[in-house]
């Protein structure tokens, strides 16, 4: 796959403003991060025989309906240079996450030390996955924890245009805020946009300090079209 220029456009972005808003809400859009031609060449690929560990059917196992498929080691260079150059700059945010929530937890700077970490737990299967939704389908609400070891952000990139190639499929993000009921956040991003977003849980700031929020995410129901999306996670998993 040709990577083109993805280092010079992700260190352009405004990783101040960025990681602000991330720590502020939870997710963050950022715009214009793959191209046209990275967008054509992750979907033409998704039949390919020799990049893929396991094919999940989401309808099997009630996750929703639709499939994805998690990629194997080595991952393609574009995406193994995203995952890197993207935790490093997210990680901080991580980090102080936890000291609001007085966890006692520090993640390390850089991304080999983060899959070295995930090592040490027996977590050694790659995470990252590609998406593929169809009329009607769909992914529940769910997190992507996959072991003891996770890292408390990921990313989705969207990899066709809503409003063009596919309707409905809006990715859904809920908070479960103490003692109150849910919100959900619905997100419309454009094709070659990624999208930063909360795994697990997030602070938020009380009038009496921090307190933990609980984040799923999902896909709402397409009604027209094929979805394609390529999902980041930056730790590892048991299987």
């Amino acid at each position: 796959m040709i990577m083109g220029n993805i280092e010079a456009r992700l260190a352009v972005k405004d990783w101040q403003e960025i990681t602000k808003e991330l720590h502020d809400k939870g997710f963050v859009i950022v715009r214009d991060v793959l191209n046209e031609e990275e967008c054509d060449a992750l979907i033409a690929e998704y039949d390919a025989d020799d990049t893929y560990r396991k094919t999940i059917s989401m309808e099997r196992y009630r996750f929703g309906l639709g499939e994805y498929k998690y990629f194997q080691y080595p991952l393609p260079e574009l995406i193994t240079t995203m995952r890197e150059k993207v935790y490093a700059e997210i990680a901080p945010v991580a980090n102080q996450w936890m000291q609001e929530l007085n966890i006692d937890k520090k993640f390390p700077a850089t991304h080999q030390a983060m899959k070295e970490l995930c090592r040490e737990h027996g977590q050694e299967k790659p995470t990252v996955l590609i998406l593929k939704y169809g009329k009607g389908g769909f992914n529940t609400l769910h997190q992507d924890l996959y072991g003891e070891i996770f890292f408390p952000m990921q990313m989705v990139f969207m990899l066709d245009q809503a409003g063009q190639d596919y309707t409905g499929g809006e990715f859904v993000i809920t908070e479960q805020i103490p003692r109150a009921q849910s919100k959900a956040n619905v997100l419309k991003p454009d094709r070659g946009d990624m999208v930063i977003f909360t795994t697990n849980f997030r602070p938020v700031k009380g009038t009496k300090g921090y307190y933990r929020v609980n984040m799923k995410h999902g896909v709402s129901p397409l009604h027209e079209g094929n979805r394609h999306s390529l999902g980041i996670i930056f730790h590892d998993g048991l299987s």
